[in-house]
């Protein structure tokens, strides 16, 4: 099964292909299960193209051509990975004349021969685990050694990870508890990497301090332990004699200078992006649209929204960027599509939440090519006016994303406007209320205004409050157009430059909130087995 491409290696120019070049041949068989793993790089906000090609070995030439080709199938690593369970079922393609298809097919091709199946190819997709478990632990001591004159001590903790070189790496410092030798100190969670580096038995040491107000702390003792005995929880395995050796030296009868016990242990996984999106969670995307006056006359082509025949405008490539990496995450590929700021038919009142496609009860396309051609007809029917409203369209997705806070569903609005909003009040406190819910907004800015009040809106730095009510979480990100145009009018490059900025903070922001509900990922469908997979006729 060679996985090929015709442009190598990646270049931003073009469309392109991930290439990994690469024979796998199980001989004698319709239905072969292709076992080897193959490791790629996943980023959510690019689009990340791959083509496989399937081919009948007649000989042992190296040259693909002298053998069979059997089928073909493009799709993302989006697509694979968004799919139920990251497992992605599609039929093999193959042209009219049963050989390979060629570069202007690249996304459009016949899937098989009229009246003659092909075959399907399944594809499937893993992360790669690396240790992401937490630990959650609690210690106490008993009759440390007193180091005050006036007092008893102030005692802390301090772990260290050994290195492979037998030196040692702090990792974790515990709270001061003051004036006692008998501290309890409060839980804490530490990745269970930096503890122990994923070796469950390489030494853990622990220093046990009084602390000072000059910095110059007491030395009371230390211990040596493992993650590998930590698991073993709260027990007489884990109570362990707090040691000051120069001490031991000195006193004949020294025996410890107290105990440190473990009082609780608990493991957790920390849960990916991708946890949440194989255990079945869905990402619903909705696009508004800026319908204002400012943008110009849609009929002449200095307005925003005027539809050259040759090209995208400012806004469908906005869209398409973003849309085409999401769809990938919704399984039925239908997204709601709203306009602000215009005045409708037949009576001409003004609306800030408006169906594109005409159908209040229904305001669902099909597609990005659906939404597209939606844009363009409103763009036909409405008129341009004002003002820039976002509270309407903000409140619409958000009454959607109250109704399903179960960690099934996540929703993902794209604002796009050319203008200085008119309701920075109004949608300060939609996203205030908006940050407790499962959703994110992206707001890209186009054409040549002056932008500076929407950085408002995106928390990076000042989290967004209104009220005197702090945002719970920064879901918003804005972004002008103009600062990802490539200079040499390639608009593919743009459009894939403006996807990777916005799209970035999108897996973190879901995470953040499955964090905040303790909502957990859903366990994965079980997997085909071999025996499982879909019987073919021959090819």
């Amino acid at each position: 099964l060679p996985i090929t491409c015709d442009s190598s290696p990646l270049c931003e120019d073009k469309k392109t292909f991930l290439c990994l070049c690469f024979l796998k041949v199980i001989d004698n068989t319709l239905n072969p299960d292709f076992v080897r793993k193959y490791i790629l790089d996943y980023f959510f906000e690019e689009k990340q193209n791959l083509r496989f090609d399937v081919y009948d070995i007649d000989s042992k030439s190296p040259d693909l051509a002298k053998h069979d080709f059997l089928g073909q199938v493009h799709c993302t690593l989006g697509e694979i990975v968004g799919s139920p369970a990251s497992r992605l079922e599609k039929p093999l393609g193959i042209n009219s004349r049963g050989g390979r298809l060629s570069e202007s097919y690249l996304f459009c091709f016949h899937s098989g021969i009229p009246g003659k199946k092909c075959g399907t190819i399944i594809l499937s997709a893993e992360e790669l685990g690396n240790c992401r478990d937490y630990a959650t632990m609690q210690f106490c001591a008993n009759k440390l050694d007193k180091k005050d004159f006036f007092g008893k001590s102030d005692p802390f903790m301090v772990f260290y990870r050994s290195n492979e070189d037998g030196t040692f790496t702090i990792c974790h410092k515990t709270e001061v508890v003051k004036n006692t030798l008998n501290p309890v100190w409060q839980p804490f969670s530490i990745p269970v990497r930096a503890l122990c580096n994923g070796d469950y038995d390489r030494t853990i040491k622990v220093e046990v301090y009084d602390w000072d107000r000059d910095g110059s702390h007491d030395f009371i003792g230390e211990f040596t332990t493992s993650y590998k005995e930590l698991c073993r929880g709260q027990s007489q395995l884990n109570i362990y004699e707090v040691v000051n050796a120069k001490k031991k030296i000195k006193k004949k009868r020294y025996i410890n200078s107290g105990t440190v016990s473990l009082l609780s242990f608990n493991v957790e996984s920390e849960h990916t992006f991708l946890d949440y999106i194989k255990g079945g969670t869905q990402i619903h995307f909705t696009v508004a649209i800026d319908f204002t006056a400012s943008n110009g006359n849609p009929s002449q082509s200095t307005s925003l929204h005027y539809m050259n025949p040759y090209q995208m405008n400012a806004y469908a490539m906005a869209l398409k960027a973003v849309g085409e990496i999401i769809q990938d995450y919704d399984s039925d590929k239908m997204f709601p599509a709203l306009g602000f700021g215009a005045k409708l038919p037949p009576d001409g009142r003004v609306s800030h939440e408006f169906p594109l496609n005409g159908n209040i009860e229904n305001p669902y396309c099909n597609g990005m090519e659906g939404i597209l051609e939606a844009y363009h007809q409103s763009l036909k029917t409405v008129q341009l006016y004002g003002p820039t409203n976002f509270a309407p369209v903000v409140n619409h997705v958000a009454r959607y994303a109250a109704a399903v806070q179960d960690g099934s569903q996540y929703f993902v609005l794209l604002i796009i406007t050319d203008g200085v909003i008119s309701d920075m009040a109004q949608t300060k406190e939609a996203i205030v209320n908006a940050a407790k819910l499962p959703m994110s907004v992206i707001i890209v800015g186009v054409g040549q205004a002056e932008f500076d009040a929407m950085v408002e809106l995106d928390g990076d730095d000042i989290r967004i409050s209104s009220r005197g009510k702090l945002a719970e979480r920064d879901i918003v990100q804005f972004v002008p157009f103009r600062d990802y145009m490539d200079r040499t009018g390639n608009h593919v490059l743009s459009m894939a430059r403006l996807a990777k900025d916005v799209l970035a903070e999108i897996p973190d922001q879901l995470i953040s909130y499955m964090k905040s509900r303790g909502i957990k990922p859903n366990p994965i469908p079980p997997a085909y087995s071999p025996g499982d997979l879909p019987q073919t006729n021959p090819v």
